[in-house]
């Protein structure tokens, strides 16, 4: 079912104008792992807006390595812990390379659906199906880097709960950029590098909340 309808897709991206469609891509036969496609923001934010805070919480009552005054540092730590990986997903997992035909047909399920059709409202935040397991990827990670550490558990907690933060940040920015025509500030001028990322420069320009990351590895283009 899955190789058959991504076949469809990728036939029907070329012999349609799907970027002008109002009409979502269908990527699934199954009206169930349909639904599972679109979701609206605010489902986003009841999901990751408790856990956010209950990760401070909990961490904070387990006691920060150094007193409660690193907690609000180790929760920015995670916070801009965030911008690099939101470079890296970007560039390397949504935008890489399909080697063969099934490759070609995750790619455009995971992403190029949003490259294909980029105003459609339901496709512009992540699924928490999707998001959920990389969030758990990410705290194992900093469990990791945070093991041998005395308060290691609450320094996991705290740094995740900032982490998490700058992804919802990230994800509500994002379907911003794509629906409100926002004319001044920080803002319009990330929105603005964005859409050019989706108009013409697909393969540059990976930064969503920030250029930092663009210009650092040369991805950034000057207009």
């Amino acid at each position: 079912m899955f190789c058959g309808q991504g076949l469809f897709i990728l036939e029907l991206m070329n012999t349609a104008d799907t970027t002008s469609s109002k009409e979502p891509i269908r990527l699934f036969q199954s009206d169930i792992l349909e639904f599972f496609t679109h979701i609206h923001p605010a489902a986003v934010a009841a999901v990751y807006l408790p856990l956010i805070l209950f990760l401070l919480m909990f961490g904070t009552l387990q006691g920060a390595p150094g007193g409660a005054w690193v907690v609000p540092l180790l929760w920015a730590v995670g916070l801009l812990m965030w911008t690099p990986s939101e470079y890296l997903l970007h560039r390397f997992l949504f935008h890489f390379t399909p080697r063969t035909p099934r490759q070609e047909r995750v790619s455009f399920l995971f992403h190029g659906v949003h490259h294909a059709q980029p105003m459609v409202k339901t496709r512009l935040v992540m699924p928490p199906a999707l998001s959920l397991p990389l969030a758990g990827l990410f705290f194992l990670f900093f469990r990791l880097v945070f093991l041998a550490m005395p308060g290691g558990l609450a320094a996991t907690l705290i740094v995740s709960s900032g982490f998490l933060s700058g992804y919802l940040l990230y994800d509500m920015l994002h379907y911003a950029m794509h629906h409100f025509n926002i004319k001044s500030g920080y803002v319009q001028k990330v929105r603005r590098n964005h859409m050019r990322h989706h108009a013409l420069t697909p393969n540059k320009r990976f930064g969503v909340t920030t250029l930092f990351w663009d210009r650092i590895f040369r991805t950034y283009v000057e207009d």
